[in-house]
């Protein structure tokens, strides 16, 4: 098949497709609009910029054009979602361009901007909706959209969806839409997790794999700088941009703020500069992809935010600034360049830190990427041990063969350089013997010093180390309350007062309300005189110790001047609360 027409495809969307400039149809297009035609669940796999939007696109709007149904109010007859907004953008503008001269009504509803307004566009119903999950859901909780009629579903870009985190969204989309409906999942990887995913929301899904997942466009150059440190890189990336001033470039950085903070050190030092992250706001980001598709910005610095979702074939470097910490990241990055059919260059700069991030990266695309400058790590050359699991931070990281010390993390932590684990266990000495473990409560031996525990998290800031055994609050020296009334003699307040120290707290909250007999009884002093129910000289266990009553004034009961205290108007404890009276 060498035209749109042999695929299938009617002659209006044939002769718009003509118009739009696509002349022969891509390999995944070739495979998956036949199958989609015939309404089969489909599985796409292909690397970025391969023209997966018109392989669903052409023959959803076909079928769509087909039945010939007028959408009812605050409903959508088809679904495509995507991860970022960018990539929504995208894929909206893609397909207005294709329904040109037909009736269907296409709407796009992401995060960043007025939800009024969305919610305004789709109240008349549309046709094909294209949205991010989580906007989505918000529309749908406001009862502005129901998802009742759904008939095609569509996930693009579905592992960076599960990236990052959309799962648990998707699967109360799915919970939302028919069970009757036809479903194509796209994406540039297959990790287990989309397998997972398929075998959830597919119905007998065919599968369409034009390259294997990994694999970067063929015009991609790949070059990697080994440097020192963060100055390098810049200095590198300042010097491959004065000598390409005519081409258009995306740097890459891991985090925000170091992308604002690169932004901002280059458009000082001259360059026509933008910055693109998750900082942003939904028209700031806008402005600097317009500005940068238009010629005006010739540096967009961004993070994996924009790694998906720009579709600008007149990028013509990609600089990797920071490795990503997840190998597939690194083909979707590069995938900016190269784009309908030009060649293109990717740049990466790998610092000592990075050189296992850069190691998984090869391990997945099956190359080694050509040194441009700086002296590849001896680690680097020699092969993974262990089972050779690709996402593996360190697949030589164990003991021996990968002379990184057995940390995995390019011989930083190792002791005695790259030999620790060079020579393998045939190369080590003989076992030194350990002595024999002594109990630690033997008699007549002191106890054995306790080893202090391994904890790494002791050494990270967001972490408060643990207290050592033995420290905390001291043991309380007090006695139990029985066995101060048991122990002091009936009537001696020094007594009292040297067994407890204790004020009268525990009838603070409720001795307003106790009868005035038992509250004389409770407030009385040791000497105070008896009661009819409290015999003379017996000791009050609430009454203050006699050695703090006499120093000051404390606060007096509400109720009658005969309850100021004792006999001669002693403090009554501190633990009673109310208003101090003057005497007299």
């Amino acid at each position: 098949m060498t035209n749109f027409h042999e695929l299938g495809l009617t002659k209006q969307i044939v002769d718009t497709v003509t118009e739009l400039g696509y002349e022969n149809p891509t390999p995944i297009q070739q495979q998956a609009i036949p199958l989609l035609l015939q309404g089969r669940d489909l599985i796409g796999l292909a690397q970025t910029g391969t023209g997966k939007t018109a392989a669903f696109g052409l023959p959803l709007i076909e079928r769509l054009i087909v039945e010939n149904i007028r959408p009812d109010n605050r409903t959508t007859r088809s679904l495509i979602l995507a991860p970022t907004r960018e990539l929504v953008n995208q894929i909206a503008t893609n397909l207005k361009g294709f329904i040109k001269k037909s009736p269907l009504r296409i709407n796009m509803v992401v995060g960043g901007v007025s939800i009024n307004r969305q919610q305004q566009l789709l109240e008349r119903g549309t046709d094909i909706l294209v949205a991010t999950p989580g906007r989505l859901l918000d529309l749908v909780n406001r009862r502005a959209l129901s998802l009742t009629t759904v008939r095609f579903l569509v996930l693009d870009e579905a592992d960076q969806m599960l990236d990052l985190g959309f799962v648990h969204d998707l699967r109360k989309i799915a919970k939302m839409v028919p069970k009757r409906r036809q479903t194509m999942l796209f994406s540039a990887t297959m990790p287990k997790a989309i397998a997972e995913l398929a075998g959830e929301y597919l119905v007998d899904p065919v599968k369409v794999e034009v390259t294997p997942p990994g694999k970067a466009a063929d015009k991609v150059e790949q070059v990697v700088h080994f440097v020192a440190g963060k100055g390098d890189k810049t200095e590198l990336l300042r010097k491959s941009l004065n000598d390409n001033p005519d081409g258009r470039a995306i740097v890459f950085m891991r985090t925000k703020h170091t992308a604002e903070k690169l932004m901002k050190h280059l458009d000082n030092i001259g360059f026509s500069v933008a910055s693109i992250h998750g900082n942003k706001s939904q028209g700031q980001r806008d402005r600097a992809l317009k500005g940068f598709r238009d010629g005006e910005i010739k540096t967009l610095i961004a993070t994996d935010v924009a790694a998906r979702g720009i579709d600008i074939p007149a990028v013509s470097h990609v600089y990797n600034y920071d490795l990503p910490e997840v190998p597939d990241a690194y083909v979707h990055r590069i995938g900016r360049t190269a784009r309908a059919g030009r060649e293109g260059m990717a740049v990466a700069f790998c610092a000592p830190d990075e050189t296992m991030l850069l190691r998984d990266i090869e391990k997945l695309m099956g190359i080694e990427i050509t040194t441009a400058s700086g002296e590849r790590p001896e680690a680097m050359n020699r092969p993974v041990r262990g089972n050779g699991n690709a996402n593996s931070r360190g697949g030589n990281k164990a003991r021996g063969g990968a002379g990184n010390g057995g940390r995995g993390n390019g011989g930083q932590r190792a002791n005695g350089g790259g030999n620790a684990g060079a020579g393998g266990r045939e190369d080590r000495g003989p076992r030194r013997e350990r002595p024999a473990r002594k109990p630690f409560f033997a008699e007549g031996a002191a106890e054995a010093p306790r080893s202090q525990a391994d904890n790494d998290l002791s050494a990270v800031s967001d972490f408060r180390p643990a207290k050592p055994r033995g420290e905390g609050r001291p043991a309380r020296t007090e006695q139990p309350r029985g066995e101060q009334r048991r122990s002091a003699p009936k009537g001696d307040a020094g007594s009292v007062a040297k067994a407890g120290q204790r004020t009268n707290r525990d009838h603070a909250s409720h001795g307003a309300h106790e009868p005035e007999k038992q509250r004389k009884a409770h407030n009385a002093g040791p000497n105070a005189g008896a009661t009819s129910d409290q015999p003379k000289g017996a000791q009050n266990r609430h009454a203050p110790p006699a050695e703090k009553r006499s120093e000051n004034r404390g606060p007096v009961r509400f109720g009658g001047g005969e309850n100021r205290g004792g006999q001669n108007g002693e403090n009554r404890g501190s633990g009673f609360q109310g208003r101090k009276r003057s005497r007299g």
